[in-house]
């Protein structure tokens, strides 16, 4: 029994048990996900590694609740959870979230040369920017409505914009959108007022190459708009070439806020480049003037949904023919290969027979021929010979004419 028992022991040792993700965060099952979102900011706070540098307490925890916050932020990997617990959560697939603005010079190389080699790391807001903006220390600048304004931001910090919009404007409906000409990297960032005059982060979107541009925008037009996360799934990509097209719209997740209200609103650009600072131009726009565009954008996201849902299905059948196309390959080598050395034996049979074998046929024949003539040629001699050596026959008529002459008169 002591052996049996040593094994789990030592297993668990080397796998540490983890907690309840529920647990870790503070919150019940049957939490919202805006209170899963506020959990965690607040926790991601108080243990991140910019406010405990020398605290391995606290990064533990920081990368716990991180984990946490992983698992019940995505509606699948949560019920998966629910369902099953964590043997269901493959965290392998989970995004990799890093802090770049706690890592030291040579990590932050790192990252950046895997950046440009195009693995897809997703990065957060540093923890001073929020903790600045959640103790309302930071300078909020007013943005109109269709005047634009560039500027440049500095590394891991943010530039904030307030935004009014009066109700009419609100229910047609209001786009923050910002580019960056020279391919800037940056994050939009939009959040929510506290009660004590604080800023809490909200919405964040990461700026994605569109041509010539880097560009990122959040639309409020009081439905469902849809947003596609790029880095999701990468992992599995990269494992299975094939999941880059069938995993391509998993990361296509509606945005959690479909409307603002009137009033005032904050945004801010965060300079989300590892070396330099980033050149943007932000824009606040009312979408009245794009009613078409509203219903068209809607249609095509409901298409979008539509292929997912059947790209969801024909990926059970690829899979299936995929296997069945790559046995019948293998095959084909295997009887292909059976065919050539079937067809080698054959032509060395035939080179055996028609090369060295016919000499010594010919010869064979040419031995049997003068055999032959040889033998003809001695029976036509001897057959001459006998003729030459037989006495002829004297006529008939020669021998009664000698008898006839002797008879006496």
């Amino acid at each position: 029994m002591p052996a049996h028992r040593s094994k789990p022991e030592n297993h668990e040792a080397a796998k540490p048990l983890r907690r309840d993700p529920y647990e870790v965060l503070g919150l019940s099952r049957n939490s919202t996900d805006q209170e899963i979102k506020s959990a965690y900011r607040k926790m991601a706070l108080k243990y991140h590694p910019d406010k405990n540098a020398n605290d391995p307490k606290a990064a533990d925890m920081f990368k716990e609740v991180t984990f946490s916050y992983n698992i019940l932020s995505d509606p699948d990997k949560r019920h998966q959870y629910d369902t099953a617990g964590f043997e269901a959560v493959d965290s392998e697939s989970q995004d990799l979230e890093l802090d770049l603005s706690s890592l030291g010079a040579v990590n932050t190389m790192f990252a950046a040369l895997f950046s440009k080699l195009g693995v897809p790391i997703k990065t957060t807001v540093s923890a001073t920017v929020l903790e600045e903006a959640l103790n309302g220390m930071v300078i909020i600048r007013p943005l109109l409505l269709g005047q634009p304004i560039s500027k440049k931001v500095e590394k891991q910090s943010a530039h904030f914009y307030s935004v009014t919009i009066n109700e009419e404007e609100a229910q047609a409906g209001f786009v923050c959108r910002v580019q960056s000409s020279d391919k800037s990297k940056f994050k939009l960032l939009y959040f929510d007022q506290e009660e004590n005059g604080g800023l809490s982060l909200m919405l964040q979107e990461d700026s994605a190459k569109t041509g010539k541009i880097t560009s990122a925008g959040m639309y409020f037009l009081g439905f469902p708009v849809y947003r596609l996360d790029q880095t999701m799934n990468s992992m599995a990509s990269a494992k299975d070439p094939d999941a880059a097209f069938f995993k391509n719209l998993d990361g296509f997740q509606p945005c959690e806020i479909t409307e603002l209200k009137a009033g005032t609103h904050v945004f801010a650009v965060y300079g989300d480049n590892f070396f330099r600072s980033a050149s943007y131009t932000i824009e606040a726009l009312c979408a009245a003037p794009c009613k078409e565009e509203k219903e068209y954008l809607r249609a095509v996201e409901s298409q979008i949904l539509t292929k997912r849902a059947e790209i969801s299905k024909f990926e059970t059948e690829y899979r299936e023919v995929m296997a069945q196309f790559t046995e019948m390959t293998s095959r084909y080598a295997q009887e292909m290969q059976a065919i050539d050395d079937l067809l080698k034996q054959r032509n060395e049979i035939h080179a055996s027979y028609t090369n060295a074998p016919m000499k010594l046929i010919t010869s064979k024949r040419k031995n049997k021929g003068s055999f032959m003539e040889a033998r003809e040629d001695g029976e036509v001699r001897e057959k001459r010979s006998t003729i030459r050596g037989h006495p002829k026959k004297k006529k008939w008529y020669n021998i009664h004419l000698k008898v006839d002459r002797r008879k006496p008169c």
